[in-house]
């Protein structure tokens, strides 16, 4: 049994790009629905409310495309509200918080991980809770970067203002003073961090200035790959993947693989942005190249504030 229909992934702007990016390195027979709440942009500063009703409108819309699955790449909406989604829609729904703790404490050597993520996502302690779960000896500081979401839907992800607004934001988690000569995470320098959570779907596109800015020490780890990985698992414990994605002949050995490619159709990719058009593309194009042409405006709703 396969499933055509095509995944959809749900992210307030065009951070969520990052996580499709791996699903498709993952997955490549499968068809994606994307949605970035653009024009809405960016949840991490907004109250749990408000996160909660927004990414539902957009929700709402991807579910009602016949989606056979919804990958919630936004890390505030799944910190605040993946319960809710999953109560509201009789289909998988996959966050990009657990699979992201879990990298960070199996990178981790000295077991001290720095999460930088949007103020809503911090405040709900939804990594913290979930790099505890899995091992209680990690130690985690979670430090809130504002100032990232908005950079990057803006297209600056480089140059020498991106990389100042990175280290100021970075030097309290990284060991630096603040103005009043205090450590923010007062930690011996042998007792620094070593492995850095990008928290936020968004931050892996400032991920050359951000590595740079932590040093060859941190190691820096970003949820998009676990995801893509734990979305090939959900897929196929529940029936649910594309033809020609699992799966091996017996007999003649020839794959089932091989051989549902000469039957299946190309996949098709839906980019969508409540949005300015043009300014997704500059992104879209960043990641994609050429393989995802046209991108189409919708709307789920007034703007709330």
């Amino acid at each position: 049994m396969s499933d055509p229909r095509p995944i959809g992934v749900f992210d307030s702007g065009v951070g969520g790009l990052t996580v499709l990016r791996e699903i498709l390195r993952r997955s490549p027979r499968e068809s994606t629905v994307y949605l970035g709440d653009n024009l809405r942009a960016p949840y991490g500063v907004r109250t749990d409310n408000e996160v909660r009703a927004l990414s539902i409108e957009a929700l709402d819309e991807l579910a009602a495309r016949d989606v056979k699955a919804i990958v919630v790449a936004c890390n505030t909406s799944t910190a605040v509200a993946l319960g809710d989604f999953r109560r509201r829609y009789d289909l998988p729904i996959l966050g990009v918080v657990r699979p992201g703790a879990v990298t960070a404490s199996l990178t981790t050597r000295n077991r001290r991980v720095g999460v930088i993520a949007t103020p809503a996502t911090v405040r709900s302690h939804a990594y913290f809770n979930a790099i505890k779960d899995e091992n209680p000896a990690v130690e985690v500081y979670e430090h809130a970067t504002p100032a990232f979401v908005p950079l990057v839907e803006a297209g600056r992800v480089g140059g020498p203002e991106v990389e100042a607004i990175v280290a100021e934001s970075l030097a309290p988690l990284l060991g630096q003073r603040d103005e009043a000569g205090d450590f923010v995470f007062p930690l011996p320098a042998s007792a620094r961090i070593d492995t850095l959570l990008l928290g936020c779907t968004h931050y892996p596109l400032l991920r050359p200035v951000i590595a740079a800015i932590a040093g060859e020490r941190v190691a820096i780890v970003d949820s998009a790959t676990a995801t893509a990985s734990a979305l090939v698992e959900l897929l196929a414990i529940n029936g649910l993947d594309a033809a020609g994605t699992t799966g091996t002949a017996e007999g003649d050995g020839t794959g089932e693989r091989e051989r549902a490619a000469q039957t299946v159709g190309k996949p098709v990719h839906v980019q969508l942005t409540t949005g300015d058009v043009d300014a997704f593309r500059v992104v879209a194009e960043r990641i994609f190249g050429e393989a995802f042409p046209d991108v189409a405006s919708v709307e789920v709703s007034a703007v709330t504030t």
